[in-house]
């Protein structure tokens, strides 16, 4: 039994550390360059607790990369710290801090360049100009990553995930602070985006450009310079987030410009300044969202065509609804509006009368900013009044023709 008992031990310590290269201040091999030129493909790099000053680190070969306590990996403020330019690489528990800043150069702590199957997990990337950076990469996991930076302006900052001419990437569960925009995609097709937080990042938490059949659900972006911009993209998915405390002068929780054919469902909407704003936007479904104590809960320019707002609730928003022209283009129907003031004589929980949301202040402001001191007074009030009575100044057609007299039961 005993001798039974020895080989088992030595066939599972095989198992564990055969095709294993050891780095660490107390091993033979003490830099990760050095470990990186002495394994084969498909070995494991296990990094040992300590401080490496190294920068310009290339992975030309497929291999797990394993840090152990979150071993730092010290830039020094140089150039990139670790560029990958092999498929089937993994990079797990490190913790990369100070890479290089360039005003002409996209330098990043981590870089995947023309890459398959990467997976970048559970890192920490501190103080750094981008955080992680995909170039052309295809079926790239970036999962529980925390990246913060110190960014205090759009000129002299990055972003922290940067995801460019990429296709079929999962960003998942990552907190990303103190960037220009936390999670950014540039002609990326065919991604996830889910379980991240994104939070006081000078810019957007999340910014979409040309960005196409892509999806973000469940993810959280508050308190940023704005929420989520999604521009020049289509059948852009967005679902079960939360936009919170996005406050400012141009300040959104979601921005749309020149989108089409998406969906905006099952979000809350809390405290921005401007929770949705809409130009240039087509055949958006905004369904069974929460739009709670936001200066504007939609604004939504002229220009957009063909969007239903159903089964919504909208509680508590200074203004419900403005736009900038008189004609409507978009439906809006089955939405709980907590300043309707109808009756539903038949009792089927809809209001028999319709219910117009933008009020004629919300018209005036539009047009002229400065009124928005009067905002509460009683000659408002009065205004907005005799506006629900005899409308003559808001568009016709902006109304809802089947006010719920109760909220919604939404999560």
């Amino acid at each position: 039994m005993k001798a039974l008992f020895i080989i088992c031990c030595l066939l599972f310590h095989c198992r564990v550390w055969a095709g294993s290269v050891i780095v660490g201040p107390r091993e033979k091999i003490k830099k990760l360059s050095e470990a990186l030129q002495r394994a084969n493909s498909k070995d494991t790099i296990l990094v040992q607790p300590g401080i490496y000053f190294e920068s310009g680190l290339h992975v030309t070969k497929p291999v797990v990369i394993l840090g152990i306590s979150y071993p730092v990996i010290d830039g020094q403020n140089r150039n990139e710290i670790l560029v990958i330019e092999s498929n089937d690489v993994t990079v797990e528990g490190l913790c990369v801090r100070n890479g290089g800043y360039s005003s002409y150069n996209d330098i990043a702590a981590i870089r995947l360049v023309n890459v398959a199957r990467v997976k970048i997990r559970k890192n920490r990337v501190e103080n750094t100009f981008f955080g992680i950076y995909s170039q052309h990469g295809t079926d790239c996991l970036i999962e529980g990553n925390q990246l913060r930076s110190n960014a205090a302006d759009e000129l002299n900052s990055a972003n922290g995930i940067h995801c460019w001419k990429s296709d079929r990437m999962i960003i998942s569960n990552n907190t990303v602070t103190g960037h220009r925009d936390g999670i950014y995609f540039e002609f990326v097709t065919n991604s996830l985006v889910t379980g991240n937080q994104s939070f006081r990042n000078v810019r957007y938490g999340l910014h979409f450009m040309f960005s196409n059949d892509d999806s973000y659900v469940n993810n959280e972006f508050s308190d940023n310079g704005a929420g989520v911009a999604v521009m020049y993209s289509h059948h852009v998915t967005m679902l079960n987030n939360r936009f919170l405390d996005n406050w400012g002068d141009a300040a959104y929780g979601l921005l749309l410009k020149e989108i089409a054919d998406g969906n905006i469902m099952g979000n809350l909407f809390q405290r921005n300044s401007i929770a949705v704003f809409m130009e240039g936007t087509n055949r958006i479904k905004i369904e069974k969202n929460r739009f709670l104590r936001n200066g504007w809960a939609l604004k939504i320019q002229a220009n957009c065509d063909g969007n239903t707002i159903t089964s919504n609730n909208f509680s508590g928003n200074s203004f419900d609804v403005a736009t900038n022209g008189t004609l409507v283009l978009n439906h809006f129907e089955g939405n709980y509006w907590d300043k309707y003031e109808g009756y539903d004589l038949n009792h089927d929980g809809k209001g028999d009368v319709p219910y117009r949301p933008m009020s004629v202040y919300a018209l005036i402001v539009e047009r002229n900013p400065t009124s928005l001191m009067l905002f509460r007074s009683f000659m408002v009030n009065l205004l907005d009044r005799s506006e629900k009575i005899v409308p003559g100044l808001t568009p016709e057609a902006l109304k809802d023709d089947a006010p719920l007299m109760k909220p919604l039961l939404l999560k």
